[in-house]
């Protein structure tokens, strides 16, 4: 009854999310209409960044009377919408003299919501912009006795409008808008067979997801639990494998309410997969698959009935339970997500501007694809007789798996930046650690023992998170430019105070002076200051050059800060150097001067 209750629900958003014939749907105005149809005044030539074109229709039983007003927006350019905040940037404005006996009843709404970002040029402020064409419309109310056909209005959009590396003043394009007997509504047999085209679509990319390279390491979870649920009544196979469609469908939900939602609080929506543009999430991500591969590798057990515990070939006969089953499902769709497959990048291009409903919906569809063929095997199990028959050979192709999953954290490290390797890695140290502990607690030791062993283990977890993410994370703060004689050469040219520091990956007591010397905010403050150029050789490879250059100031190995005042002999600094001595070289080399 439950699981009746579950896809009822499902159904019962999608129809929401599908306008009801006859409703006018703005989101659909700019494909149906684009350039032409009802919008049949333009005010400019092609020659015009942005061309305004505008209708009004007049009441109709309880329908209002409307003005819809199009911009198109030339191809590579964005204008900024009405609702953007206003410095420094210019919101868009609608300015409409209409004739007498008629006024605006209500505020401008966009055909499509604007895309939202921020943008570090401008001190990270939410960036609304709309590109290619958007439709506003607002109420329009008319006094009795007035002939709506006989009117016209005249109004002007303004806009700024600015492409990648310029923008144009604020400047405004008029319009004349005409009288239409009906609004623009688009065709609805053809937005019913878009939808269910598109459902489609995000039914047959989950479906696909299953065989994604970013999904197979953690199939393998599955399989397993497959060949135990051989002899299974079918009640439970069903229960158990829609207990795993649930979490992993309960994901996509997740994604759709932060993609429709959540991220619009912070101005920003998360799209598909977005989630691993986020360092944190990428390093928890690595740290989850690992002790995941402990567990397959015999290392530890995962206290969840069902999950494949670790150890001897008859423990891989344990029952699955509907947590194990669970939390399956929602491993496997979060390592799903930076997979898109074939179909699913244009269904997510599709969902930008749409009404939340159907964004709830597709990704629903998505997780009822990518939950359907565990679905059909819980509905007849007898599918799972062609999978062979649970065994000790269990036991070695669960190892193989742990290896498969080891493969994995190599991936998700190949996704980090590299101030992130150091840090990364003593975090997994930390889980094995951890994992160790608890593995090595005897089943069969009391409770008092098996909670110390996972009170100890969280607490090496706890400590190596925050020794790596504390202590040996960080980056640089100065802006460094990579060294080449041309950039030391130039910089002399324009008087530059220049500050070279010679260091390499593999010499600690370089790290040991950025850490505590020389990325630290006095020194920055200084270099801006000072209008000082920071050049960076790096020696972390064999380079013959930059010996000859250490050679040529009398030194043979690193660390070396060398500081260059715009006139005169380098102030040299070798070895392990203070905060302060940095400092002290960097107001004796003084300013830069300009040439």
């Amino acid at each position: 009854m439950n699981v009746i209750r579950f896809f009822l629900s499902v159904s019962l958003v999608l129809a929401a999310a599908l306008p009801a014939a006859g409703q006018l749907n703005l989101e659909n105005i700019n494909d149906s209409l684009p350039g032409g149809g009802l919008f049949n005044s333009p005010s400019g030539g092609d020659d015009k960044i942005v061309s305004a074109e505008a209708v009004f229709t007049a009441p109709s039983g309880e329908r209002p009377g409307e003005m819809f007003v199009k911009a198109t927006i030339q191809p590579a350019w964005h204008i900024y919408s009405i609702t953007q905040s206003p410095d420094p940037l210019h919101p868009t404005k609608i300015s409409l003299a209409p004739p007498p006996g008629v006024r605006l009843a209500g505020p401008w709404r966009p055909s499509v919501e604007p895309d939202r970002r921020r943008d570090p040029l401008f001190d990270n402020i939410i960036v609304e912009e709309h590109h290619g064409a958007v439709v506003w419309r607002a109420p329009l109310e008319f006094d009795e006795g007035v002939d709506p056909s006989k009117l016209s209005f005249r109004g002007t959009i303004g806009f700024q409008a600015c492409r990648e590396g310029a923008c144009v003043p604020f400047q405004e394009t008029p319009f004349t808008a005409t009288f239409a007997a009906e609004p623009p509504i688009a065709d609805e047999s053809f937005l019913w067979s878009e939808i269910v085209v598109q459902l489609g679509l995000a039914f047959l990319g989950g479906l696909i997801l299953n065989v994604m390279p970013c999904v197979l390491p953690v199939i393998s979870l599955k399989l397993l639990a497959f060949m135990q649920q051989g002899g299974e009544s079918r009640i439970r196979v069903f229960a158990l494998n829609v207990w795993y469609s649930i979490g992993l469908i309960s994901v996509f939900i997740v994604l759709a309410a932060l993609a429709a939602g959540v991220g619009m609080a912070a101005g920003e929506r998360l799209g598909w997969g977005e989630q691993f543009s986020y360092s944190w999430f990428k390093v928890a991500m690595t740290g989850l698959v690992f002790v995941m591969a402990l567990s397959f590798l015999g290392v530890w057990e995962i206290p969840i009935p069902g999950f494949v515990g670790a150890g001897k070939a008859g423990q891989l006969q344990t029952r699955e339970g509907p947590g194990g089953a669970f939390f399956k499902g929602v491993f496997t769709t979060i390592l799903a997500t930076p997979c898109s497959g074939p179909f699913l990048g244009p269904v997510f291009g599709y969902l930008l501007g749409k009404p939340p409903l159907l964004i709830y919906g597709v990704f629903a569809a998505v997780g009822l694809g990518m939950a359907s063929p565990y679905l059909l095997i819980g509905a007849f199990p007898k599918l799972i007789r062609y999978l062979p028959k649970p065994g000790a050979w269990m036991e070695t192709f669960k190892q193989l798996m742990g290896f498969l999953l080891l493969a994995t954290v190599i991936y998700l490290f190949g996704t980090l930046k590299s101030s992130y390797f150091l840090p990364t890695m003593t975090l997994l140290l930390g889980l094995w650690i951890g994992c160790w502990w608890i593995g090595r607690t005897p089943a069969a030791a009391p409770p008092q023992a098996k909670a110390t062993a996972w009170l100890g283990a969280i607490i090496v977890a706890v400590l190596a998170a925050r020794f790596a993410f504390i202590v040996l994370f960080w980056e640089p703060i100065i802006p460094w430019k990579p060294y080449s004689p041309a950039a030391f050469q130039q910089a002399r040219n324009e008087g530059k105070t220049i500050m070279v520091d010679f260091t390499a990956d593999w010499c600690p007591n370089c790290k040991f002076n950025s850490w505590t010397a020389i990325e630290r905010k006095p020194v920055l403050d200084l270099v801006r200051d000072n209008d000082v150029a920071p050049l960076l050789v790096d020696w972390s490879d064999h380079s013959p050059e930059t010996k000859k250059l250490l050679n040529g100031l009398g030194f043979n190995s690193i660390p070396l800060l060398a500081i260059w005042p715009p006139d005169g002999e380098p102030i040299l600094l070798p070895d392990l150097v203070s905060k302060n001595e940095v400092i002290e070289a960097l107001k004796q080399a003084g300013p830069s001067k300009k040439r």
